[in-house]
C-alpha cells in the first residue's frame, strides 16, 4: 500500500485559452509520515511522436507530510507554443500530473487535452499559421488514467519483497470537472495552521 493517495483532483478553469495558467486542486492523504518533501510536476507532451518537445510546466516540493490530509493549490504557466511543432498545436495530446518522493515516481494522472479553435469558422477553414490566441485548451478531466508504481517510502528500513507491479486505479468523476479516486473513506480534512 501507498504512503500517500491521492484523493481528489479538480482541474480548475476549464475550458480556457491556450495561453491561460493552467490550474489543479490537488488532495491527497498520507497514511505515514514521510522524512522528505514531495516532488509535484506537470508535464505537457508537445508530440506524441518525439518526447523531446514536452514541457516540464511545473514542478514544486510539497512538504513537511505528516499523517494526514493535504490540499493545495498547483498553477502552472501554459506550454509555450514556440516549443510545439505547429502541425502538434492543434489536436489532441497529454498533461502529465505527476508525484514523486526521493526522486521516485510514485503516480502519474494523465488527461487527454483537446486543443482547438473556438470559432467555428476557423474550425472549418483553419489558417495556414497558427492563431494561438484563438485557440482553445478543453482538459478531459472526467476520464483521467492513474497509474501507480510501487516505490519503498522508507527505503532506511527496507526490507521483505518485491514491490508488486504498477497499477492503474479506477476513477469516479462526480460531472463538475473533479475526480474521486478509490481510496479508503478517510475522516474529513482539519483546518491547517
Amino acid at each position: 500500500m501507498s504512503a500517500v493517495n491521492i484523493t481528489n483532483v479538480a482541474v480548475l478553469d476549464n475550458p480556457a485559452s491556450f495561453l491561460t495558467p493552467l490550474q489543479f486542486e490537488i488532495s491527497y492523504e498520507s497514511v505515514t509520515p514521510l522524512k522528505d518533501d514531495l516532488e509535484w510536476k506537470l508535464i505537457y507532451v508537445g508530440s506524441a511522436e518525439d518526447e523531446t518537445y514536452d514541457q516540464l510546466l511545473e514542478s514544486v516540493l510539497v512538504g513537511p507530510v505528516n499523517v494526514g490530509n493535504y490540499r493545495f493549490l498547483l498553477q502552472a504557466d501554459p506550454p509555450d507554443p514556440s516549443k510545439i511543432r505547429e502541425e502538434d498545436i492543434i489536436g489532441v495530446t497529454v498533461l502529465l500530473l505527476t508525484c514523486s518522493y526521493l526522486g521516485q515516481e510514485f503516480v502519474r494522472v494523465g488527461y487527454y487535452v483537446n486543443n482547438d479553435y473556438e470559432d467555428e469558422q476557423l474550425r472549418e477553414e483553419p489558417p495556414s499559421k497558427v492563431l494561438i490566441d484563438k485557440v482553445q485548451r478543453n482538459i478531459l478531466s472526467d476520464k483521467p488514467r492513474v497509474t501507480k508504481f510501487p516505490i519503498n517510502f522508507h527505503p532506511e528500513s527496507s526490507g521483505s519483497g518485491e514491490p508488486s507491479p504498477s497499477q492503474d486505479q479506477p476513477v469516479e468523476n462526480n460531472g463538475d470537472g473533479e475526480q474521486r479516486f478509490d481510496t479508503p473513506a478517510c475522516p474529513p480534512e482539519e483546518p491547517g495552521p
